[in-house]
């Protein structure tokens, strides 16, 4: 095997944020230790109140759903149909958070006597989103419906949402993507918190949630309890990368609960699959669930993604696990290969500190994969990072990522006169180019990198929330310090810096790559975990490292560990 492409990246400096007030009052008013109050007035929580309500979050203080924005119509627009038995089909997206959402959704009308016709748009096929291609399938498949509700798209479908008026077919939207700057759809409904000034931070999962929440609160089933489809909401939400903020935090929190107690046949098969047990965290829906559940929709169809969720029988769940597995293994296998191609590019550009943004193109890509590598592109560059797949026409799909400080739907506005269309989050975004057009756009979008983002912002940091000595993480302290759980965007996982320690060498090597040891520091032990460590060339000790607190279940019973993010011997 031939060694991987050398690429210049400056390393990272290393960063401790500094000292907070408040922390010392707020351990003092509530008894919680210092450097969990210290963590939690770094995540704006000053009061013991805050405190409260962040760390043992409460169903009963979720919002009236009816207040986001054109709620009501929506859900008097579904009860008519509930009542007059009108043919409604849910047009949705094929990632975790649309079929999540239309799992819910269906769910939701089927315990109103109404069974929706559920239609998943072709990656390859009909591309993302309410497209006319999209529609037209749609149509062929399932008949003009009364009612179409778009999930996780449409938003800026403002071609196709006209000619669904024009069909005489009534059309509500809810989804969560930036407005059009064109204006809005021309629809019954427009549930997309953007359209208001609160509620931002929810994906279709949780805006679906709401929905049913509002539909339950016009007219009440005694019989059926949203509680069970909090599941769904923590796959989708956790899988968006949407801020674990607010009601997200609560909804995600309890169905993590939900989801590792779940009774859909569907989702116990897949975490039997992926070896969940046991306790669920956002990192196992984040790196086991989520991805085979995207799989599907990344090389072939979403549509085994979502039969899995709605699954009634053991032997079909177990069977669309497999088959998501084995679409998972593809996935892997082809973004290996795309990677590995765009490392090579990469590494033909010199010293990447001379690029403020990086855009790689090729014809081999498979469309379904390159934003998974512009993600891992834009992380080790530091970087905004778009990668883009040709056809044999040579018209590209583009998916991007960005790094801190930079606005990727922002910078493709500023581009738009090199591409054929694109749109997104400030996060994650997607494009369409031409391939003649690919190195115009690529200077534009650089320069827009370039206006936008200073020297320090493209200096990779890492940057630790504390420093700590490892007699510091006490059992009363991981007590506490579970209830941040759970870790996300806007409420990330804390890294802590510890110097001076000490490994017990040579611990144990796993798949050649990976290391376990215990660390010791002034008679505190402690074990530590490294993934893809330098084996055959450890620094030496003692070392100062940044960490990670984790917790498992092992037989039964909590293990917590260190898991190192970066080591480098101490000065």
């Amino acid at each position: 095997m031939s060694a991987p492409p050398v690429i210049s990246v400056r390393p990272p400096r290393w960063l401790v944020k500094p000292a907070v007030e408040g922390a010392a009052e707020l351990a003092a008013d509530t008894g919680l230790p210092p450097l969990l109050t210290h963590l939690l007035v770094q995540r704006g929580v000053t009061t013991p109140e805050q405190a409260r309500d962040f760390l043992v979050p409460k169903l009963a203080t979720l919002g009236d759903p009816r207040l986001l924005p054109e709620m009501p119509v929506a859900v008097e627009r579904l009860l008519k149909a509930v009542d007059e038995k009108q043919k409604v089909v849910l047009y949705g997206d094929y990632d975790v958070d649309g079929v999540t959402s239309m799992a819910l959704l269906h769910l939701v009308l089927k315990a109103y006597g109404l069974d929706t016709k559920l239609f998943l748009p072709s990656r390859m096929e009909e591309g993302y989103g309410l497209s006319s291609d999209g529609l037209t399938k749609c149509f062929e498949l399932h008949g003009k419906p009364d009612l179409l509700i778009a999930l996780d798209c449409g938003t800026t479908s403002l071609n196709e949402a006209a000619w669904l008026a024009e069909q005489g077919v009534d059309c509500v939207i809810v989804d969560h993507h930036e407005l059009s700057p064109l204006g809005r759809p021309q629809c019954l409904a427009l549930v997309n918190p953007k359209l208001g000034d609160d509620w931002h931070y929810f994906c279709t999962a949780g805006l679906v949630f709401k929905l049913a929440h509002a539909l339950l609160k016009t007219r009440s089933l005694p019989d059926y309890d949203l509680k069970e489809a909090l599941d769904l909401v923590a796959l989708g939400t956790v899988a968006d990368l949407v801020p674990l903020v607010s009601e997200n935090r609560l909804l995600v929190r309890r169905g993590l609960e939900a989801l590792a107690q779940t009774g859909r046949l569907g989702l116990r098969a897949l975490k039997q699959i992926a070896g969940v047990d046991g306790l669920v965290q956002t990192h196992h829906v984040g790196f086991r669930l989520g991805p085979r559940l995207n799989a599907a929709g990344r090389l072939d169809t979403a549509s085994t993604a979502l039969d899995l969720l709605l699954a009634a029988e053991p032997e079909k769940a177990m069977e669309l696990a497999n088959l998501l597995e084995s679409h998972n293994k593809d996935r892997q296998s082809v973004e290996q290969a795309v990677h590995a191609e765009a490392e090579a590019m990469l590494a033909t550009m010199g010293d990447i500190e001379q690029h403020s943004a990086i855009v790689l193109g090729s014809r081999n890509w498979h469309p379904g994969v390159i934003g998974i590598v512009a993600s891992r592109i834009s992380r080790l560059c530091h970087r905004p990072a778009i990668l883009v797949s040709f056809d044999e026409n040579g018209v590209g799909k583009g998916s991007g990522r960005r790094i801190p400080g930079f606005s990727l739907v922002e910078a493709i506005d500023i581009c738009r006169d090199h591409l054929l269309g694109g749109g997104g989050h400030a996060m994650a975004a997607g494009i369409s180019v031409e391939e003649s057009k690919l190195d115009a756009f690529r200077a534009a979008f650089a320069e827009a990198a370039r206006q936008a983002l200073s020297d320090e912002a493209m200096t990779p940091i890492l940057e630790m929330d504390a420093e700590v000595r490892l007699r510091d993480l006490s059992l009363s302290f991981l007590e506490s310090y579970k209830l941040m759980e759970p870790f996300g965007q806007r409420n990330p996982e804390p890294l802590f810096l510890c110097r001076r320690v000490n490994p017990k060498l040579p611990g144990r090597v796993m798949k050649e790559k990976h290391m376990r040891f215990i660390l010791t520091q002034d008679g505190a032990s402690m074990e530590a975990r490294w993934f893809n460590a330098p084996v055959n060339n450890l620094p030496k000790a003692p070392w100062d490292v940044a960490m990670r607190l984790q917790r498992s279940f092992f037989r039964g019973q909590e293990q917590w560990q260190i898991t190192l993010e970066a080591v480098k011997s101490s000065e």
